[in-house]
């Protein structure tokens, strides 16, 4: 590692395939380098915290939350979802029915569902900020943010999850 210059860099990802022992290694080897901000693949939780406790700075796990993205996806009427650890989540979904042809203004989504409606995007047409006077149309999508039950529910148009 030293001879590729490896000690040269203030980041490192490692995300050696699935030998979780070459994983490990190369994290040890680039603690004693003294890498300031090193990046690390897990599968399960367990290999997490043994990362972290070699020295890596941050730990993803990008199986699982893929199913957990994928899952987000086929439940409900989302097109794409980002959850953050807190809860919160933003996405962009199918409009429930009960809110086409509407302004913001006028369909209530904030108050009814507990969502924010970021913006529009609309098919042939640049991204739109919302503003209260923005309708949603049936073949529009919108980018909702809020906590991820409540966007699931919006989503879902009332339907429970699976």
């Amino acid at each position: 590692m030293l001879q590729l210059g490896v000690a040269d860099f203030s980041h490192a990802i490692v995300a050696i395939g699935s030998d979780l022992s070459a994983r490990l290694m190369t994290l040890m080897v680039l603690t004693e380098l003294g890498i300031k901000d090193i990046w690390v693949k897990a599968k399960t939780p367990e290999h997490g915290q043994i990362a972290q406790r070699i020295g890596a700075h941050h730990v993803v796990y990008p199986e699982a939350d893929m199913c957990a993205r994928v899952d987000h996806l086929i439940t409900v009427r989302m097109m794409d979802f980002i959850e953050f650890k807190d809860g919160f989540a933003i996405a962009k979904i199918h409009a429930p029915a009960d809110t086409h042809h509407q302004s913001l203004a006028e369909s209530h989504v904030r108050s009814r569902h507990g969502v924010t409606v970021v913006g529009v995007k609309r098919v042939n047409e640049d991204f739109q900020h919302a503003l209260p006077e923005t309708r949603i149309l049936p073949a529009g999508l919108p980018i909702v943010s809020g906590p991820t039950r409540k966007i699931e529910a919006f989503a879902g148009g009332g339907r429970k999850r699976r």
